[in-house]
């Protein structure tokens, strides 16, 4: 037995740098974020009472990568009228709907899309998607894996929104999704059942 131990000893020697050398990648430049609605809901298991932790139960929840203006002029330039855009940076934004809602006058299942705009000056055209864990919106098919699409006016801010930003504000019969970066802010509709 004593023999085995020095053996053992170094194999556990050329295991170990294997074990703690991990390549870790740097912060990305854009970094990724979520909002919930209502806005609360990840915080529902702190409510007082059953009541409370029963409203703050998430309806929906995107996740998206928050590129910066960094001086430059966003729609029209960086982001050209007349394209695709991922709403965002990086992976395609995704969206989870915990309940049934529609989007316009179109039906969409509980369940996990991403979500794209066909950006235009006065209005964008938001679609959600069937695909998913995609790189971008370079391979997005509108015609063949949209589940509902619906265009939107877009507002001109007074104040610059630094970096791309997507909140959910309460609506009459819903909520919105507010979509806001540089000098421009749309309001997507969504209804639920």
């Amino acid at each position: 037995m004593k023999n085995f131990a020095p053996l053992l000893l170094i194999m556990l020697m050329g295991i170990a740098p294997s074990l703690t050398a991990q390549e870790f990648p740097d912060a990305d430049k854009s970094s990724m974020d979520m909002s919930y609605y209502p806005q609360r809901a990840a915080f529902r298991n702190f409510a007082k009472t059953p009541e409370e932790k029963l409203a703050g139960e998430p309806i929906m929840r995107v996740i998206y990568s928050r590129p910066q203006k960094k001086d430059r002029i966003v729609f029209g330039e960086l982001i050209k009228y007349g394209e695709m855009w991922r709403i965002g940076a990086n992976e395609s934004t995704e969206i989870t709907f915990m309940r049934d809602v529609m989007i316009g006058d179109q039906p969409v299942r509980a369940g996990r899309y991403t979500v794209y705009a066909m950006v235009n000056e006065k209005e964008w055209t938001v679609y959600f998607s069937l695909d998913l864990d995609g790189w971008g919106q370079y391979v997005f098919k509108p015609e063949e894996s949209s589940v509902a699409e619906i265009t939107v006016p877009t507002t001109v801010v007074r104040n610059t929104i630094e970096t791309l930003g997507i909140i959910f504000e309460e609506a009459e019969d819903g909520a919105h999704m507010v979509i806001g970066w540089d000098n421009t802010v749309v309001r997507v509709p969504i209804k639920f059942q």
